[in-house]
């Protein structure tokens, strides 16, 4: 669990002084725009001889879209089949059609495989010809910082971890699928007063102030949390139950722990209620050393006196509450969900919470990294203006992702000044920081357009180019060896960023991508959100077999990152990461214990993403599963063919008992019957059945709750036909371009910041191609993004 800084340490920030000079930093709110250019109109293509693809449209096609109809927005009486270069937008979908089959649809007249093939042939070559010509890599727009960024800023600016989500609001996530798309990020004044107030917060902590009051701080386990074995690495072996954070101890003083247990309804403690034959004994630990030992139990369960006192040196610790395993209950008492493994459920046994409070005595900052990182210098024969100067223009240069001027310094030198007046040197230092932290500079990355640039894109800057690297890579700011590149003006030459690519891939700052990027696009992160399954229905589920879904997700994708392996292997890959408790939803046999560990799988069907119990439990109801939402997650993040939003005011499926009776198959064919949901359901469903023998959180079966053989069969847009998850994902290997195709479209998304341009179809398929030489190894689509033209050049602004 990572450290909290409470909201409640720190008062709001005050004074029009201050405000004055933070817009003399260039704050102006309602300047922050977001304007995205549009792409330069491309010339005219090279005539070619298509008159038999125009037959194909003529025959196939018009049918539908045509003036009349205009099905899903599409013309193509009179597009110039000829000439792409008039409309690339149209034809790039046209072509995405083609390589699926999808249209026309089943049961209509369709072309030949061979048709297919070469019409989507000549379109990718003209497309491409169309691209090399005339290139256009877009525009981003001004991007905020959202919330993973800004904490990893202040963790490698000042070497401090925070938890943003006590001081920030969540970002909106784009319906791109990503929180960190420049035009959704912006800036409202009450989003500025947190932003003021969480500077002030973290530059008091990062400098230890000494005039920091004590605060109470809780940390709670969730109600359904089981606590009948080992529940983290950083708590001793032999230990059940219980909390393990890190927190930051601010300064230099006394601190108290008070441990607080569960209660049942009554209001008694679990000790009371089930008789322990023996005392309970619950540890206090700090960085792994026993503070204190406390016994509970029998009738003497109150935790009125579970509270220790502790002096602590300043900085990040690790806090670790447990019981001994020894004094756990006999097996087979029973918890509140009827019968949890262990025996003590949710409201019998085991930790609630624990309040950490402090500073108390204070001794002083002490010698914290923060300190080190920012007290570069000391004053020297009482010219403290140097030092400061020498300290704020270190900070702002990293801050600011770029060399810094004295404009830059001089408004953090009228901060610093108002701060020393009235508190000395450190206030001095520390209100300048909070100004640096609120400023322009920070917050937003700026992209401007060179002076004099007349042409109709450009190469961004090194510097722009070492901030969009660890933007991408780490979800942070470039650190010294990448910002000094860039300063040189070397970055850009293609051996030297290749290898600060590798470099930034080795390290473990690089695990934004998983945080980030894959909880994102596999959407593992709604494991948190979504209302959980139904305790009655999937008794086994509870907030430890969910974090345990999320971490497979987080370590299965990490190895693939880490190993360098193909990025088919998230589809294909023959092992995944269990613990005791996944490995018996999932029916593997001989593991025992809390330890997380690589397992081979011998069941074909578990094999990849298609069989991971975190997609298959966020693509669910809290009741049962969903061929729906699985199909469509398979459309979109497989396939690449993400369907429609559904039409406004239609119903869901009923749920009345006679629904109730019929198989999902069943359910699924009666809701099709709605001509407006037929066309994009005879997409998704199918896929979605493939996942039937899933339950809702991602449990083998092979009847349903009616005790119904489950029919696991269908069939793909083109007619490909499949019986369960192991055909299927056969089926999606044996045409490996599309979904990595559909990966990288989603890596470069999430690597510009801005949606998918029609104008960067012919990009991703030089990726793919590229990488298809190297088994298309997780490096080599990264590096294809990295080198890629729209990562590297910016359209320019329209006057």
């Amino acid at each position: 669990m990572s450290s909290k800084l409470s909201t409640k340490m720190f008062g709001n920030l005050h004074g029009g002084k201050f405000r004055e000079v933070l817009g003399s930093l260039g704050i102006a709110l309602a300047s922050v725009a977001t304007l995205l250019a549009a792409p330069p109109q491309l010339p005219t293509a090279a005539p070619q001889d298509a008159s038999q693809y125009r037959a194909v449209l003529d025959r196939y096609c018009v049918t539908c879209h045509n003036e009349t109809l205009r099905t899903a927005g599409m013309i193509l009486t009179e597009a110039d089949v000829a000439d792409v270069s008039k409309d690339p937008a149209i034809w790039e979908k046209v072509l995405g059609k083609l390589r699926t089959a999808a249209m026309p649809p089943l049961g209509m007249p369709r072309p030949d495989p061979s048709t297919y093939d070469s019409f989507a042939a000549y379109l990718e070559t003209s497309l491409d010809r169309v691209a090399a010509a005339n290139p256009n890599p877009g525009r981003t727009v001004l991007h905020r910082l959202n919330r993973a960024e800004y904490a990893n800023a202040i963790r490698d600016l000042l070497n401090l971890e925070i938890d943003p989500e006590t001081m920030l609001p969540p970002d909106p996530s784009s319906r791109y699928g990503f929180d960190n798309m420049g035009g959704g990020l912006t800036v409202s004044p009450l989003l500025m007063d947190r932003y003021l107030t969480a500077a002030r917060k973290i530059v008091r902590i990062a400098i230890g102030d000494p005039t920091l009051r004590p605060e109470i701080e809780t940390f709670a386990l969730p109600r359904n949390f089981d606590q009948t074995g080992r529940v983290s690495e950083d708590l001793p072996f032999g230990s059940r139950g219980g909390i393990a954070i890190r927190h930051y101890f601010p300064l230099d003083g006394d601190y108290v722990i008070q441990v607080n247990l569960n209660k049942v309804q009554t209001g008694l403690y679990f000790g009371q209620v089930l008789g322990f034959a023996k005392p309970t004994e619950i540890d206090v630990r700090l960085d792994g050393v026993l503070l204190k030992r406390f016994t509970v139990g029998g009738e003497s369960a109150s935790d009125a006196d579970l509270e220790v006192r502790f002096p602590a040196k300043a900085g990040m610790h690790r806090v670790g509450v447990s019981f001994l395993k020894d004094t756990v209950m006999p097996e087979g008492g029973l918890g509140v969900t009827g019968g949890q493994r262990g025996g003590v459920g949710a409201d019998v046994g085991g930790v609630g919470w624990i309040n950490i409070g402090g500073p108390y005595n204070t001794q002083g900052p002490g010698d914290t990294p923060s300190r080190r990182r920012i007290f570069v210098c000391r004053p020297v024969g009482g010219n403290d203006e140097e030092c400061a100067r020498k300290i704020l223009s270190t900070l702002a240069r990293r801050a600011y992702r770029r060399p810094v001027t004295d404009r830059d310094i001089d408004p953090l030198l009228r901060l610093y000044e108002d701060g020393r007046d009235t508190g000395g040197f450190e206030a001095g230092i520390g209100r300048a920081l909070q100004g640096m932290l609120v400023s322009a500079g920070f917050l937003f990355r700026f992209e401007r357009d060179p002076q004099g640039v007349d042409t109709p894109d450009y190469r961004i800057s090194d510097i722009e180019l070492a901030s969009r690297l660890a933007f991408f890579l780490w979800s942070s700011i470039p650190d010294e060896e990448l910002l000094s590149l860039a300063e040189k003006g070397s970055l850009h030459e293609p051996a030297v960023l290749e290898a600060q690519v590798r470099r930034m891939l080795r390290d473990p700052r690089s695990e934004a991508l998983i945080d980030n990027f894959a909880e994102q696009w596999l959407q593992v992160r709604n494991l948190r959100l979504m209302s959980p399954p139904d305790p009655n229905t999937f008794p086994e589920f509870n907030a430890n077999l969910r974090d345990d879904l999320e971490q497979e997700i987080e370590l299965f994708f990490g190895s693939i990152m880490r190993e360098d392996r193909s990025v088919l292997d998230l589809l294909n890959a023959n092992y995944t990461f269990v613990n005791d408790r996944l490995a018996q939803l999932y029916d593997i046999p001989g593991v025992y214990g809390s330890h997380t560990r690589r397992v081979t799988l011998r069941d074909e069907n578990r094999w990849g993403l298609l069989g991971k119990g975190g997609i298959l439990t966020v693509t669910s109801y809290a009741t049962r599963t969903s061929p729906t939402l699985r199909g469509k997650w398979v459309l979109d993040n497989v396939l690449g063919m993400p369907p429609p939003p559904p039409p406004p005011d239609i119903p869901s499926l009923p749920d009345d008992d006679e629904v109730q009776a019929l198989t999902m198959r069943e359910r699924m064919d009666q809701h099709r019957t709605n001509p407006a949901c037929a066309s994009c359901h005879k997409l998704m469903d199918p896929l979605g059945f493939a996942l039937e023998n899933f339950d809702a959180i991602g449990r083998w079966r092979t009847t349903n709750a009616a005790n119904t053989p489950i029919d696991a069969s269908g069939e793909l847009p083109d007619g490909a036909r499949f019986d369960g998850p192991s055909e299927l994902r056969n089926i999606l290997l044996s045409r490996p371009g599309q979904f990595v195709e559909t990966f990288t479209e989603k890596l470069l998304t999430y690597a510009l910041g801005r949606s998918v341009l029609s104008a960067d179809k012919p990009t991703i398929r030089s990726i793919v191609r590229k990488a298809s030489a190297d088994d298309y190894r997780w490096s080599s689509i990264v590096l294809g993004v990295v080198h890629s033209m729209p990562f590297q050049r910016r359209s320019r602004d329209e006057p």
